[in-house]
């Protein structure tokens, strides 16, 4: 798909929210994901002599932890700026730019694909891709996010709603593969069995209200926001909006609903 002023695909700007500040991603935002990251590789029995895909793998932490565990790891992000942080580091392994709805891999290449909150209710297509790569009897593992709105810290996703309204419109279709069967219904239907729905432990943590207002501004729903308010008006309502959860001596700290789903491709599937 082009955007209809440019003869670029869609999926390429995605770097202009995501990758305009990858070194901030990487280092004030990703890595509270960490708990995400261990609880699925765990539940997947990632192991030594596993070849995995990471979809949509960001600046590639998810991938330099499943090498930690004895994986062969490889990665695919449509932001370039992104993907540089991720292959440095992880030297030596395949990471890619490039459009998670046409995988730049074989049939049957991997053993285990995972996405962090990379499959979302608007890029249902993208499954296809994933159980194609996926070997006969290959593992899945995705994230998506929960019941947003009883989170303990919903707040700390607030922000994002400074966007214009077909924005933030937009970012709740996006969220939809949360709801209770919604998962298990796309997976169903592009060829998947042993689906199983699971609460992941998810918490952001952030020295103080700066911090967390420039890692937020990292992400691109942030960017989104931006858009409509500017860069002073975000941060200033980040600051704000995290100066009232404050707690003496301790980090901010947000825990927000995360699901997940873990799936296999049947050994029956065809073969490479």
């Amino acid at each position: 798909m082009t955007t209809p002023d440019t003869d670029s695909p869609q999926w390429t700007l995605v770097d202009e929210g995501w990758g305009r500040k990858a070194a901030d991603f990487a280092t004030l935002s990703e890595p509270g994901n960490c708990r995400e990251y261990v609880a699925m590789h765990h539940r997947l029995g990632v192991d030594a002599g596993d070849h995995l895909l990471d979809v949509a793998c960001g600046s590639g932490l998810a991938i330099e932890l499943a090498r930690l565990r004895g994986a062969t790891g490889n990665g695919l992000d449509a932001s370039p700026r992104l993907v540089a942080v991720a292959r440095d580091r992880n030297p030596g392994c395949d990471i890619r730019v490039g459009d998670m709805h046409a995988l730049p891999w074989d049939r049957g290449s991997f053993d285990v694909v995972t996405s962090f909150r990379g499959i979302w209710g608007t890029t249902p297509d993208a499954v296809t891709e994933i159980h194609r790569v996926l070997r006969p009897g290959g593992r899945l593992g995705i994230t998506v996010w929960g019941h947003i709105k009883i989170s303990p810290g919903a707040w700390a996703l607030a922000p994002f709603r400074l966007a214009a309204t077909p924005k933030v419109d937009n970012q709740a279709m996006m969220v939809s593969l949360g709801r209770p069967g919604a998962g298990e219904q796309l997976l169903a239907a592009h060829g998947f069995t042993d689906i199983e729905r699971t609460k992941v432990p998810f918490a952001w943590e952030f020295a103080d209200p700066q911090i967390y207002a420039r890692a937020l501004a990292a992400t691109g729903p942030a960017y989104e926001a931006i858009q409509q308010v500017g860069e002073a008006e975000f941060h200033r309502a980040a600051v704000e909006e995290a100066e009232g959860r404050q707690r003496g001596g301790l980090p901010l700290r947000a825990e927000i609903n995360l699901v997940g789903y873990l799936a296999r491709k049947p050994e029956a599937a065809e073969r490479p």
